[in-house]
């Protein structure tokens, strides 16, 4: 049988606290100009975590000496590589050395980037043009081959984690902004307004970087790598107003491509987004993200199979499903997935918003720990309602979507919240014209106290966030 996400209250206080919550089409902003209160902007610090208004930098290497102690990268072995610019040929990142993102970095067209297992890859802070994320380009790869044993980290710089650990101590989930992200841009097909076929990428500026962040093409098998047990922390970084980085962007990437056994921590924006395309995905775990957990836009494709989403203290929506933009269209399928809230919410945080025209299908769900019925008080004293959080139709176009047939939900499962007395009463049609999806609720989700559907979490025994909170996956 299965091992599976059950609510225990040890483990949700560890990871949830409240939401703030934000408005469905704003996404939150946090802007860590001067993050560590030490007087130097993030993007010139050499330590933006920790205050160090002296940039002391005994062994040179870029890293402050409070972030950085014992030589380069907390690491006494290997070379550190400050990476900037292009990558034009095939490289291989190896776990002995240790690379820092200095701004935008991208993999060129013909060129593979091949990451050891154990490499730790570590981002210069920066906002704006001076934001440091990695883009592998449209008609480049990347192979980044970690192990359960030895994953593939992406992190800030400011973060103490050394060669040969999966995690340092300096830095939690709320640690969020400190670099950008990794996105990665192919030619499968995507829903595009006005029909293009091609569109940039949010977050690569094009008056800057011309047609590298451009995404999406005809080629629906396209293979841009391997992706394997990669975790990626602290990301986000504000790039323009209201406008930051995923932790993992994938843009029109093709099913030739392998998603497997993803992690993002901690980023401001959301955890993973597909922006169309039809690569399938597997094994993949958010955990306090600044805004929503998993998104799909653009008529993505693909199948997204055996996720988490755990919400965090800032954290909006644990699903948000978005459809196509243009004429063409497309059909994702989401399964086995298990998504733990927050249990004092009093803003906007929700479980899942279908919206824009979505089709697809979203089966096999495992809801716990969300806001149900109640008060509380606020830090003012006044008694304030929690927000019950819900799963919704958005607009008419998704109602309209789900009376024909192209929306699917079945078997949900939902642990009631406090104050909910049935699993159908958090399903919730918002649109003008209407639908059965609040009556039918009752016949394709289920109250349960103890789940029998939802993610394999044993698939996440990997990852920090198992670790950090003690999941016991």
């Amino acid at each position: 049988m299965m091992k599976k996400v059950f609510l225990f209250m040890f483990a949700i206080g560890a990871l949830t606290v409240t939401s703030c919550g934000s408005d469905d089409n704003d996404p939150i902003i946090v802007q860590n100009t001067d993050f560590d209160g030490d007087g130097i902007e993030d993007s010139v610090d050499n330590c933006a975590a920790n205050s160090n208004p002296n940039q002391e930098d005994a062994d040179g290497d870029g890293i402050g000496d409070v972030c950085d102690p014992d030589g380069p990268v907390g690491s006494t072995g290997g070379e550190t590589i400050t990476v900037s610019g292009n990558i034009t040929s095939d490289t291989e990142w190896v776990a002995e050395n240790s690379y820092i993102l200095d701004g935008r970095v991208f993999v060129a067209q013909g060129a593979t980037l091949t990451i050891q297992a154990g490499t730790i890859i570590k981002a210069n802070a920066g906002t704006g043009a001076n934001a440091s994320v990695l883009i592998v380009t449209r008609g480049s790869k990347i192979e980044a081959l970690g192990t359960a044993a030895a994953p593939i980290v992406f992190t800030s710089a400011a973060d103490n984690i050394a060669l040969g650990q999966t995690a340092g101590t300096n830095l939690d989930q709320n640690d969020r902004g400190l670099w950008g992200g990794l996105i990665i841009l192919g030619n499968a097909p995507a829903s595009f307004d006005g029909d293009a076929t091609s569109a940039q990428i949010e977050g690569i500026p094009s008056d800057t970087d011309g047609d590298l962040g451009l995404y999406g093409g005809t080629e629906a098998a396209d293979d841009s790598g391997t992706i394997r047990y990669v975790s990626i922390r602290h990301g986000g970084a504000l790039i323009g107003e209201g406008n930051e980085i995923n932790g993992l962007t994938l843009g029109g990437v093709g099913a030739g491509t392998t998603i497997d056994y993803v992690e993002v921590v901690g980023n401001v924006d959301d955890g993973i987004e597909f922006f169309g395309g039809t690569v399938n995905a597997t094994n993949l775990f958010v955990w306090a993200q600044g805004d929503d957990g998993l998104d799909i836009d653009q008529a993505y494709s693909g199948t997204i199979d055996n996720a988490v989403v755990v919400q965090g203290e800032i954290s909006d929506h644990a699903l948000e499903i978005d459809g196509p933009e243009g004429s063409a269209m497309g059909s994702f399928t989401l399964t086995n997935a298990t998504l733990i809230g927050l249990s004092e919410n009093i803003a906007d945080g929700e479980i899942a918003d279908y919206r824009s025209g979505a089709t697809g299908n979203t089966n096999n769900i495992l809801i716990t720990g969300f806001t149900g019925v109640g008060t509380t008080t606020d830090d003012d004293g006044d008694e304030v309602n929690f927000q019950l959080s819900d799963v919704e139709l958005d607009n008419d176009g998704v109602a309209a979507n789900y009376t024909a047939g192209s929306l699917v939900f079945s078997a949900w499962e939902v642990i009631l919240p406090m104050g909910v007395t049935t699993s159908a009463e958090i399903f919730d049609d918002r649109s003008d014209v209407g639908s059965t999806f609040e009556v039918d609720a009752a016949t394709f989700s289920m109250a349960v106290t103890t789940g029998t559907v939802g993610a394999n979490t044993s698939a996440f025994s990997w990852t920090y966030a198992n670790a950090k909170a003690g999941l016991g996956f």
